[in-house]
């Protein structure tokens, strides 16, 4: 099979594309025939060394959805010719032709889920969910998505809409369009210096993004406000002062971390799952890249080129 293969830590161009020997699943692992791979934030991270220890050389991807084509000892039949999606677990073989699962990673996908929707919630829906639990919305509330064409950002914006509360939406450029047809009250464009101007009241802040957007975003809150943080895409976190938050009775909350497991992933994927199913939610998915193209997959994420989320194709 083909697969990207990692020697070293560094830029996007470590990212190889090569033929390796085909996986073979162990006892309780189905082989997954990789109809579409996703890549996160959390990849590229994973890539320049800044998410925890590796194993070189390796084949990042912790995202797949395909067709289950060989089993482990032990493994029920009936996951034969399967159509699933699975979180792998951190930079574990996904970018590829072929992965291995363990069978209890396993989502089965109804025949109306596309591929590439299915790897658009899997991991990035569970936190989705998780964070959406944090924020707990009421059709009352007025909220600010940042990086709102993002895969992240997108489904919050639907949710905001579905429940009929108030969303405005922060992108740039193009993406502003995205926004607006994703059901967003008004979309703003974050990198103009003023883009906060006239924007006051809010109720919640859905913040991914850090750094001075995420700050600014803290000020839009009216009094009682909340600020629910999710990531720094930005590179940064959100500076918050204590100060800050006492002048407006503002409330920040962190959304990851241990919080993420306070209901257990499988659950968090349960409901992502059975929300994309349901069409509570609608993943937004940019335009696929092919496998060998993962590093310039890397290099559109990380440059902010990419609506929705990114997914490679063998």
């Amino acid at each position: 099979m083909f697969a990207i293969r990692q020697y070293e830590f560094g830029p996007a161009e470590n990212l190889l594309f090569e033929e390796v020997p085909d996986p073979e699943p162990a006892a309780g692992q189905v082989r997954v025939t990789v109809a579409a791979a996703g890549v996160h934030l959390v990849d590229t991270t994973i890539r320049k060394g800044g998410f925890g220890p590796v194993e070189f050389p390796m084949t990042p991807g912790r995202e797949v959805a395909g067709v289950v084509t060989a089993l482990g000892d032990g493994v029920s039949p009936e996951w034969l010719g399967r159509r699933v999606t699975a979180h792998l677990g951190q930079a574990n073989g996904g970018y590829a032709e072929l992965a291995v699962a363990k069978v209890e990673s396993l989502h089965a996908l109804p025949d109306e889920v596309s591929f590439e929707a299915a790897v658009a919630m899997i991991g990035t829906g569970r936190t989705v969910v998780a964070v959406l639990d944090a924020a707990k919305l009421t059709k009352d509330d007025v909220v600010l998505v940042t990086s709102a064409a993002g895969g992240m950002g997108a489904l919050f914006v639907q949710e905001a809409r579905n429940i009929g509360a108030q969303v405005v939406g922060l992108a740039s450029g193009e993406k502003l369009d995205h926004v607006m047809d994703n059901g967003a009250d008004a979309a703003i464009d974050y990198t103009r210096p003023d883009w906060a101007d006239g924007i006051k009241d809010m109720t919640v802040v859905l913040d991914g993004v850090g750094g001075e957007v995420g700050a600014t975003a803290l000020k839009t809150l009216g009094p009682g406000g909340r600020q629910i943080i999710y990531g720094w895409a930005s590179g940064s976190m959100t500076p918050i002062s204590t100060e800050a938050l006492f002048a407006n009775s503002l409330t920040a909350t962190v959304a990851l971390g241990p919080g993420l497991m306070r209901r257990g992933l499988r659950a968090l994927e349960d409901e992502s799952m059975a929300g994309l199913a349901s069409g509570r939610f609608v993943p937004l998915v940019n335009p696929a890249f092919a496998l060998k193209d993962a590093a310039k997959a890397h290099e559109a994420l990380e440059s902010r080129a990419t609506v929705g989320k990114v997914v490679l194709k063998p």
